[in-house]
């Protein structure tokens, strides 16, 4: 006889998705048994390489766990580690614990966003309130790059985006910047501004959002290609890509007219450097910001070629022919996004205390699900029956929320609320 020893973190699957769609089973299902082999004592980028905690996977990894375990005992201990790894001049290592010092210069701007998430889905104001010394160290010491405009000029270590075309690190123009991580630091000085204006300090609220304001300032008039209704990589505009673009969109810098353009681009322009399964994160919920979030499900093609392949775990990137892992967790976010933008559930204010349902179902009649909350469980239902929908949401106790649907807004109360709409 054969035997076999499963050694993991002890998650519990407390998150359901009933669906008789069997590749959406399929997803969730090798999503989550590639989350569970990148979960130790400590989150693990792939378990039989490097096996080091990354920023930049971690921050997927601990939003999967805190829609479908609802335990982020891993997440604070990842916060911790990372926080610890602070360097003398602020920033963090890209990943910890580790012997070596290897520094992603982006990846501590992603430490920033993955304080946000936890503030945001987590009821603990008091440890993110601990960790704000942190952050500003890090946009200290990213301030320091910045030029008389704001921009981030030649910041330095490995600046690594993601595997895709020129985004491996060292992207920039003549004048030493690149849209991307002038997007990044944009994005980051908006987290710490709103956890600044709550648990920290109005002072540095007031300083992020005049930072904040400069960036989107010089981003719109840097690089932005008026004939090609898209944000360009460098000032020259010789680059698009979809990276810089999605940011765009999740800071909210461009304006309602060219969006749909932009969206559209996003979608279907192949000139463009194209996301990796990795960046497909960001991608995903941009275009999800633009109003097509009933097309998520078309989004899915890597995924389909991962299973296509007869892969039982997500791979690292998207060259299926020769990628080196096997079973990378940062791939793994559709196990946020079919409850997050599918099933509509998200947070709506700090921990997590109001809610947003905002389904995206696409070409689906019948599903029903439900995913842990820190004051218990949200559950929702939504059925097709001749014309109308039957909707019915489910919210913990101390809560409140709302139901969006077709530009209309209804009133939710703990508890059952029902729905024909």
């Amino acid at each position: 006889d054969l035997y076999g020893t499963f050694t993991a973190y002890p998650f519990k699957q407390n998150a359901v998705f009933n669906t008789q769609n069997t590749e959406i089973k399929q997803i969730l299902d090798i999503g989550w048994r590639t989350a569970r082999l990148n979960a130790w004592e400590t989150y693990t980028d792939c378990p039989y390489y490097e096996q080091l905690q990354y920023i930049g996977d971690t921050r997927i990894q601990a939003m999967v766990s805190y829609y479908y375990s609802g335990d982020d005992r891993l997440a604070r201990n990842a916060i911790n580690l990372i926080d610890h790894s602070r360097l003398a001049e602020g920033i963090t290592k890209s990943c910890y614990p580790t012997r070596g010092t290897q520094i992603i210069s982006p990846f501590s701007l992603w430490y920033i966003g993955m304080l946000h998430d936890y503030w945001m889905y987590r009821n603990d104001s008091v440890f993110i309130r601990d960790k704000l010394v942190g952050a500003r160290a890090i946009l200290d010491f990213f301030g320091k790059y910045q030029q008389a405009d704001g921009s981030l000029k030649e910041a330095p270590y490995w600046t690594f985006v993601d595997w895709a075309g020129n985004m491996g690190g060292g992207l920039k123009g003549s004048d030493g910047c690149a849209a991307i991580y002038d997007l990044q630091l944009l994005w980051a000085y908006q987290w710490a501004a709103a956890m600044e204006a709550k648990v920290g300090l109005q002072d540095f609220a007031r300083l992020y959002n005049q930072k904040a304001e400069q960036l989107k300032r010089t981003i719109q008039s840097k690089y932005w290609d008026a004939s090609k209704k898209m944000y360009a990589d460098t000032k020259e505009k010789k680059s698009f890509s979809q990276h810089a673009n999605s940011l765009a969109i999740l800071t909210g810098i461009v304006n309602n007219t060219d969006l749909p353009v932009l969206a559209d681009s996003l979608q279907h322009d192949k000139n463009l450097t194209q996301c990796t399964v990795y960046f497909n994160y960001y991608l995903n919920q941009a275009l999800v910001k633009a109003g097509l979030g009933d097309d998520y499900q078309n989004w899915l093609g890597i995924w389909r070629e991962n299973i296509k392949m007869g892969l039982t775990t997500w791979a690292e990137d998207s060259s299926l022919q020769t990628v080196r892992s096997e079973c990378h967790a940062w791939g793994s976010s559709p196990n946020i996004e079919f409850f997050r933008t599918v099933l509509g559930v998200d947070s709506d204010a700090p921990g997590f205390n109001r809610i947003k349902i905002a389904p995206h179902l696409g070409s689906i009649t019948t599903v029903n699900g439900e995913i842990p909350h820190p004051n218990g469980k949200i559950a929702v239902s939504y059925v097709l029956k001749k014309d109308k929908w039957k909707v019915s949401i489910n919210l913990p106790q101390n809560t409140s929320g709302t139901f969006l649907w077709k530009a209309k807004t209804y009133t939710l109360k703990a508890g059952e609320n029902l729905l024909t709409i």
